[in-house]
């Protein structure tokens, strides 16, 4: 059975970071939550081997965890991705975030190894705009990758992009993109200013809503964190679909959240947005493992709305009141209506 943390939230995924290491050094990265704290392009002690995550994800199966991502830093910066793939439980569906730049060669390989799904950060179709972003000339070599992982299989790829400030101007070029284009969704990601420190970069995400939903012949609300989804071209299975990742003032995004991430050094994390729960895994023996996982689920809460609330400038911070009531005193009724808030449609 999965574990099921206090609010009746069942985890049955998890997100595992294989290195803080990237070749990007995209403008608004938070590195999984945990800030800034990529160093130098060799690997570093520090890593988890490729025993410990097996180790880990071998361990979350006896808790019937459905499904891995590996993101980073850029996850295929580690040359063992392939083997580390490989050796997943064979009961869980493997996916990854990547920047795309070492798709080409490699993505026939990970789908050989076991890679389902995958994700490429792409927050603009222009070149010189993607280089802004990203910092990064390889606008070219992602654009290969994303045909690169299309043509090996791994469809429907979905583009992530992050809309801000300095991209929003680009949101109606990438739509257009991918409802032509055959195997690809795109994820429109709400900035989230609390976790890089620039609130002037953010923009109304509601605006884009609003936008899509005058335009899309269907519009359909996930389960998962109240996500609605826009139909713009055909409604195949491959492509022709916007969704929107919009956690800010979106009481429905943490209800119904079924992850855990796990950072790249072994520490495990109940939420993107905390770092005040982090659960080292120890020397990653087996017992360590299973009590850091009970532990990170057992100490999960709500975020937006409740474990942070709005300052008097608009800004986040963290919700007093909510700390000094504990778990065990919560009323059920308070459960209840944070939960049903999940359901989505």
């Amino acid at each position: 059975m999965p574990l099921v943390d206090d609010f009746d939230r069942a985890v049955t995924g998890v997100r595992v970071s294989l290195t803080d290491r990237c070749n990007f050094d995209c403008v608004y990265c938070h590195n999984e939550g945990l800030g800034d704290t990529r160093g130098p392009m060799a690997p570093r002690d520090n890593e988890m081997t490729a025993d410990d995550v097996v180790r880990f994800l071998e361990v979350v199966d006896e808790f019937d965890v459905e499904e891995v991502k590996f993101t980073g830093g850029e996850p295929m910066l580690r040359e063992d991705l392939e083997e580390i793939v490989r050796r997943v439980p064979d009961s869980m569906v493997v996916s990854m975030t990547t920047n795309g730049t070492f798709l080409p060669g490699r993505a026939e390989g990970l789908v050989n190894a076991g890679l389902s799904r995958v994700n490429v950060s792409q927050d603009a179709l222009d070149p010189e705009a993607f280089r802004e972003v990203t910092q990064s000339g390889a606008y070219d070599q992602v654009m290969t990758g994303v045909r690169a992982a299309v043509e090996t299989g791994l469809t429907p790829v979905k583009l992530n992009m992050v809309v801000f400030e300095h991209t929003k101007g680009y949101v109606e070029e990438m739509v257009e993109y991918v409802a032509r284009e055959n195997g690809v969704r795109l994820q429109l990601i709400e900035y989230m200013p609390e976790l890089t420190g620039r609130p002037e970069w953010s923009v109304d995400i509601g605006r884009v809503h609003d936008w899509l939903a005058e335009r899309a012949k269907r519009v359909e609300r996930r389960k998962m964190h109240g996500r609605r989804r826009y139909w713009i071209g055909g409604e195949s299975a491959e492509g022709g679909m916007v969704e929107i990742v919009d956690p800010v003032e979106n009481p429905d995004f943490c209800a119904s959240c079924g992850r855990v991430r796990v950072t790249h050094d072994g520490k495990l994390k109940g939420c993107l947005n905390r770092n005040d729960d982090l659960r080292s895994m120890g020397e990653m023996t087996r017992a360590e493992i299973r009590t850091a996982f009970r532990e990170v689920v057992a100490n999960r809460v709500p975020y937006y709305g409740e474990y942070m609330i709005r300052d008097g400038d608009g800004g986040w911070e963290i919700n007093d009141d909510y700390l000094s009531v504990s778990s065990e005193s919560r009323d059920d009724g308070e459960r209840t209506a944070f939960t049903d808030g999940g359901n989505g449609d």
